[in-house]
């Protein structure tokens, strides 16, 4: 780890954004390593209640090509699925179990990234997911996947 002590004390804080591009939207800073690096992704609820995810591309989410890198579409997607899920996520720890994408468009630095989709199935134990992420009304990529939601260690 590079000399560094584990961290479990990772907390995620859900933010309101008061100012700027994104005032009104919702972020989760600190709430995973790994998406503050890629991010900052985003989040509000449209007019009808649905979750919508977005962000602006930046130039460290472009590949050699000056395209989107499909890594970044992929983190993206997975940031997204836990908000479309959150109603069905609620109050238990879950992880991506499964994780299906095809890329099928791209986005360059400065384009708005959106990102809109459903909760198909919500079981006991495994949530199905479904979205489309978009660049204007240009598809970049469709994705499912299954969350599970899991037990803490020890239960």
């Amino acid at each position: 780890m590079d000399g560094e002590a584990a961290d479990n004390s990772y907390v995620s804080k859900l933010t309101m954004v008061t100012e700027g591009e994104w005032k009104g939207w919702r972020c989760y800073p600190g709430g995973d390593p790994f998406e503050d690096l890629a991010g900052p992704f985003y989040f509000r609820f449209d007019d009808d209640g649905r979750p919508v995810c977005a962000f602006r591309a930046e130039h460290k989410h472009m590949n050699g090509g000056m395209f989107m890198h499909g890594g970044c579409v992929m983190t993206f997607a997975d940031f997204s699925l836990f908000v479309l899920a959150r109603d069905a996520i609620e109050g238990s720890q879950t992880v991506t179990a499964t994780f299906n994408c095809e890329l099928v468009g791209t986005a360059r630095i400065g384009d708005l990234v959106e990102c809109r989709g459903e909760v198909v199935k919500a079981g006991k134990s495994m949530v199905f997911v479904r979205g489309l992420i978009t660049n204007g009304d240009e598809p970049v990529a469709s994705f499912s996947s299954v969350l599970k939601k899991t037990r803490p260690r020890g239960s």
